[in-house]
């Protein structure tokens, strides 16, 4: 039986090679683009990628593979092969024109290009600009096309550079085309969070290669065996491969054509991959065997490095190659190997038993001790670790994911450097005098993982590893081990604040106690250490710094958010620390704009932010970003800080920042829109930036603003859900203010929409008690108006009830007490502040027309803030208050108001309040109807309304109560409705309600 291989001829693509054909002139004639491969093992992307490569017109196609995962620690892996390509075709002098300075950032990519630059905080982005530079570059004239394959063994860092490269070619001619295996993206596979947030894009497409057909599989096998099979047969192929290509392709090469109806088929499609190997002769088999150990990069392996460990001479070792490549069980690949599919290299390789693996992986690690010139410099280090590991060689496998995390942390590839680093630790208790091996103790082992940890994003790992680092230093009072336990302790904190830990601030204040003031870095943890006062509402004592170091003319014993920020600019500037400089100025423009001067804080974060920009430190620009919108939204000024935040989400995505910022600026942007009304597109936000997998502390604040947004849409089942889901939540019982006030206005909501005013009213009074809702910033206001409402909706509950009448007193002095202490600055403010003493003169009993001119005030200064929800409660309550002073015309008027409000924005909960305040006052919230529609059995308005109290079993002085009329009025329309009926009593008034659906 001969080998028949893949078919001459493409079958069942012919759609997706004329889209990418399209696509790619697209590119090359107007602007950028890219377009994603998705599909299962073996549906065809590789064949189709090599169609579409070799039909291309105009200019250059380059392609890159993701390495496996199980090979860790290779970032960039896939545009290291890209670059390299180009290099060589353009040439070093044209490469190195590409970019400014020559490429130096490029250096860590390719050694090649010269001595690597210096560490700097700005070195990823500008990495990530030069490969922009030098792809949009090559595009000219002609166009160029970047093919990634295997997307799903993408490193974060390749999956990071995907994305700024997806955003940031614009015009440039450049085709990307990057294919992904859709059956192994998992749960929590990280494509399936960024998939849909790159088809968002206009510039990006997405294909999905689907099975074949049973007519297509018939083609295919045709193709591969010259001839038509029978149709019997070939329904009996594609039953048995579901129209999986490299199955029907395996299938055929394993048996004769008339063995397909009676050839069993493999329970694997391991043994379907590998029944082509097993038919080659013993040498070849031995060969693809070394193959598949030494095939981690893409499934390809050098010529060099196989014969180096293959042992052979140069007829046996071609002899065996051309039956693995005549067989189609290998593929020529430049200058070496590459299988026919990455699964059958897995297959091949699963077969070794153990003693082969671990002898085949120590002999493709000792040739790359003797020839490291046989792999690219880059990834030497890692490589050699994954063989090293796999044999079993443990202290050369230490030594080599060091250098695996040092090369990792030079490309700023955080989590690739992470898991080596962890590779490090693990085995570092099972190699003698590991330390030797690293020139670091293990202490510091752990410091630098600790910092990938946080860099990347794995915040619980992090603080695991610092808890681990600290626990590990010796109990010396020393000054080296001092320093060490400050950095370590900062590092901590600093995790600990983004888990949403009480504790952060135990380790920061720990941090400063030991940290010499003198040193680089000591400005930056006060910085740190005012962020977070300022959103504790804290003081630090003035002794608490060490002594003589206080730059502040200060007599005070404790230092405010205000001064310590000051403090830390000071000391910051002094050392050069322009990152610093910029947090403690974005923390000083908040305190400003808190307390009132506005314009004032606006520009202090617009330095801060500019100042990041400039020395190139994303996080702090989208901090400064989040505040700014913040203090912009706090008085009034949505649209803007809309702007600001769309910006700022753009930037995020730009710098592949949506986990550990991105979710922040999103949190801000979707209040903005919950005051706004703009309610769909905010839940759609919150859905978005909770897919990111943001840090704790974001994700809670996050699910809060998901429940008040579900509430406010009459949702009841997400309400619930949300609810249960953040019981057990401890991030947002924090000292942190606003993350207790933010959980506090859900529930406080919550309990109100179920009218258990006692239940509301203890959460607002538990509130204030826990934290000083004064230090609250933008949330304060908010959450002071819903106190007063809860304060008003239990006037009622708590009368007889003394335990309970003196906490609604209390509640009342504490929120008397924010309105006499804080000024309401800003229109926006002053809306909040007229609805607290609105609530309050509810709840005190005042008299109607003192209660229509409160609901006025409140109504007047709402109109001229873009808080349409807010607005459109006082609108209700103004309705309410009119009607009880009998001014029906304004009550109407406002219910109306509101009315629209509520339906435009889909407030549910609003407008069923609405319509029911409406009914029962008997106005209509139709403003073009002339007058009311008819009644059944020709009754009024009212007249039904009345009608349907009696059905209820009302009492005339109950019906007055309800429709705020006399008791007069009421035996009136009792009256007349008896009469219009011509019933004889009130029972029988009521069934003929009934009858007539009223009941």
């Amino acid at each position: 039986m001969s080998s028949h291989g893949t078919s001459p001829v493409l079958v069942g693509r012919a759609a997706e090679l004329r889209t990418l054909l399209d696509h790619a002139h697209a590119a090359r004639t107007g602007g950028a683009g890219t377009i994603l491969i998705g599909g299962d093992a073996g549906v065809g992307k590789s064949r189709l990628l090599r169609e579409f490569a070799e039909q291309v017109p105009g200019g250059p196609v380059v392609a890159g593979g993701c390495l496996e995962l199980g090979v860790d620690g290779l970032p960039f892996a896939p545009f290291v092969t890209v670059l390299r390509h180009l290099l060589h075709e353009l040439g070093q002098e044209r490469f190195a024109s590409l970019v400014t300075g020559g490429g130096k950032e490029l250096a860590r990519l390719l050694p090649e290009l010269g001595e690597q630059p210096g560490e700097h905080r700005e070195a990823r982005n500008r990495l990530f600009e030069e490969v922009l530079r030098v792809l949009a570059g090559a595009a000219e004239p002609a166009g160029l096309t970047v093919v990634l394959e295997d997307l799903h063994w993408a490193d974060a860092a390749t999956r990071d550079l995907l994305v700024f490269l997806v955003r940031n070619l614009d015009t440039a001619h450049v085709q990307i085309v990057a294919s992904y295996r859709s059956d192994d993206l998992h749960r929590s596979h990280p494509l399936r969070r960024l998939i849909p947030e790159l088809e968002r894009l206009p510039t990006v497409g997405h294909l999905t290669l689907r099975p074949l057909s049973p007519e297509e599989v018939a083609q295919q096998a045709a193709a591969i065996r010259r001839r038509e099979l029978a149709p019997e047969q070939a329904a009996a192929l594609y039953e048995r491969t579901a129209g999986n290509p490299l199955f029907v392709e395996s299938f055929l090469d394993s048996c004769d054509l008339g063995d397909i109806l009676d050839s069993p088929v493999p329970s694997q499609p391991r043994e379907l991959l590998l029944a082509g190997v097993d038919r080659l002769p013993e040498r070849a088999r031995s060969v693809v065997r070394i193959a598949s150990v030494g095939a981690v990069s893409g499934d390809h392996v050098g010529h060099a490095l196989l014969a180096h460990v293959a042992g052979l001479g140069f007829d046996e070792l071609d002899e065996a190659l051309g039956a693995a490549v005549n067989a189609n069980v290998l593929r020529v690949d430049g200058e070496g190997y590459r299988f026919r599919h990455s699964l059958l290299r897995e297959a091949v390789h699963q077969e070794l038993l153990p003693g082969a693996h671990a002898r085949l992986h120590l002999r493709f690690a000792e040739a790359l001790e003797v020839r490291p010139d046989l792999v690219p410099a880059d990834r030497l280090a890692a490589v050699q670790a994954h063989h090293f590991h796999a044999a079993h060689e443990l202290p050369r496998a230490l030594s080599a994911a060091w250098w695996a995390a040092v090369r990792a942390g030079e490309a700023l590839a955080f989590a690739e450097q992470l898991r080596m680093l962890e590779r490090v630790i693990e085995l570092w208790d099972r190699v003698p005098e590991p330390g030797a091996l690293v020139d670091a103790d293990l202490v510091e082992v752990l410091r630098h993982a600790v910092m990938a940890a946080f860099e990347s994003g794995e915040f619980r790992r992090g603080r695991e590893l610092a808890d681990l680092a600290l626990s590990l230093l010796p109990d010396t009072d020393d000054a080296g081990t001092r320093t060490r336990r400050a950095v370590l302790l900062r590092s901590r904190g600093r995790i600990r604040i983004q888990l949403g830990d009480d504790a952060a601030m135990e380790d920061l204040l720990a941090a400063l106690d030991l940290h010499p003031p003198e040193h680089h870095g000591y400005g930056w943890l006060l910085a740190i250490i005012a962020r977070e006062l300022m959103l504790r509402g804290g003081t630090l004592p003035t002794d608490r710094l060490a002594a003589g170091m206080l730059a502040l003319d200060s007599t005070h014993c404790r230092l405010t958010a205000a001064e310590l920020a000051t403090e830390a600019l000071a000391r910051s500037t002094e050392h050069g620390d322009f990152c610093a400089v910029s947090d403690a100025v974005i923390t000083l423009g908040t305190v400003q704009g808190e307390t009132g001067d506005v314009e004032a804080g606006i520009r202090s974060m617009r330095r801060g932010i500019a100042l990041a920009v400039e020395i190139h430190e994303p996080e702090l620009e989208l901090r400064g970003i989040g505040n700014l919108s913040s203090l912009l939204r706090d008085f009034g000024r949505h649209h803007e800080a809309l702007e600001l935040t769309g910006h700022g989400l753009e930037r995020a995505r730009e710098l592949s920042m949506l986990r550990s910022k991105g979710a922040f600026v999103a949190l801000n942007r979707a209040e903005i829109m919950f005051e706004l009304g703009d309610l769909h597109e905010a839940a759609v936000l919150i859905d978005a930036a909770l897919s990111w997998s943001p840090a704790p502390l974001h994700a809670s604040l996050l699910k809060v603003l998901r429940g008040r947004v579900a509430l406010a849409r009459g949702d009841q089942a997400a309400v619930a859900a949300s609810l249960a889901d953040l019981r057990t939540d401890r991030v947002l019982v924090t000292g942190r203010v606003q993350s207790v006030m933010s959980l506090a206005m859900l529930t406080m909501e919550a309990a109100l929409a179920e009218g258990e005013a006692l239940r509301a009213l203890d959460i607002a009074l538990r509130t204030f008690e826990r934290v000083d809702v004064r230090a609250g910033a933008c949330y304060r206001w908010e959450f002071s108006s819903l106190a007063a409402r809860a304060l008003a909706a239990s006037r009622d509950a708590v009368a007889g009830l003394p335990e309970h009448a003196e906490q609604a007193a209390g509640l009342r002095r504490r929120l008397l007490d924010v309105h006499e202490t804080i000024t309401a600055h800003g229109p926006a403010r002053a809306a909040h502040h007229d609805m607290v003493l609105a609530w309050i003169a509810v709840f005190d009993g005042a008299a109607p027309e003192v209660l229509r001119d409160a609901w006025e005030r409140a109504v007047a200064s709402g109109s001229s803030t873009e808080y349409r929800l807010a607005h459109a409660e006082a609108l209700l309550q103004a309705a309410d208050a009119a009607a009880c002073c009998g001014d029906r015309v304004l009550a109407r008027e406002r219910l109306r108001s509101a009315a629209d409000i509520a339906k435009e924005f889909g407030a549910a909960l609003l407008e069923l309040r609405v319509t029911d305040l409406a009914r029962r006052l008997g106005l209509s919230l139709d403003a073009s109807a002339s007058a009311p529609p008819s009644a059944p059995a020709g009754l009024t308005a009212r007249e039904t309304e009345v009608l349907r109290l009696l059905a209820r079993g009302y009492t005339n002085a109950q019906i007055a109560t309800e429709l705020f009329i006399s008791a007069k009025t009421a035996s009136v329309h009792v009256s007349r409705i008896l009469a219009k009926l011509d019933l004889p009593n009130r029972g029988q008034a009521a069934a003929r309600a009934r009858d007539l659906g009223l009941g």
